[in-house]
């Protein structure tokens, strides 16, 4: 059985937050939720934390500066972030994947979160094939 990705999820919208958990939670995943960049940071500290969603626009430490902070501890750590205004690279931020609100399916959420997983782990190391020869197997 496969260990279970952790994603870190934060919004200050409980009801997305929420919505997001269960999504996630319903697909085997581990779902750590906050509502403050603040709180999700210090959780991030902790470890184990395979991939961050986040909303963009929150009170206090908002997305990109969840990010960016993220990214600094651990660059290899994929950020998913979400907004509702679409101007969003207006903004320096460091995420892996920018998605609108409400203009993507929650298969789209899936999807780019599994991608994401699959590239931090890296590809698959080819196991190495035993090669039989002709004089191993007693034909010469």
């Amino acid at each position: 059985m496969k260990p279970k990705r952790t994603i870190l999820c934060v919004d200050d919208n409980e009801q997305s937050l929420s919505y997001r958990k269960i999504m996630l939670e319903t697909r085997g995943y581990r779902v750590a939720g906050y509502s403050k960049g603040e709180e999700a940071l210090e959780r991030f500290k902790q470890g184990g934390i395979d991939l961050v969603v986040t909303d963009m626009a929150m009170p206090g430490l908002d997305g990109p500066g969840l990010i960016a902070a993220i990214k600094n501890l651990s660059p290899q750590t994929p950020a998913i972030l979400i907004a509702s205004k679409v101007r969003v690279y207006d903004h320096d931020s460091q995420a892996d994947v920018f998605l609108a609100r409400g203009m993507y399916a929650p298969v789209d959420l899936l999807e780019r979160i599994r991608l994401l997983l699959v590239r931090k782990r890296g590809p698959k190391r080819m196991q190495e094939r035993t090669v039989v020869t002709p004089t191993q197997v007693g034909v010469a």
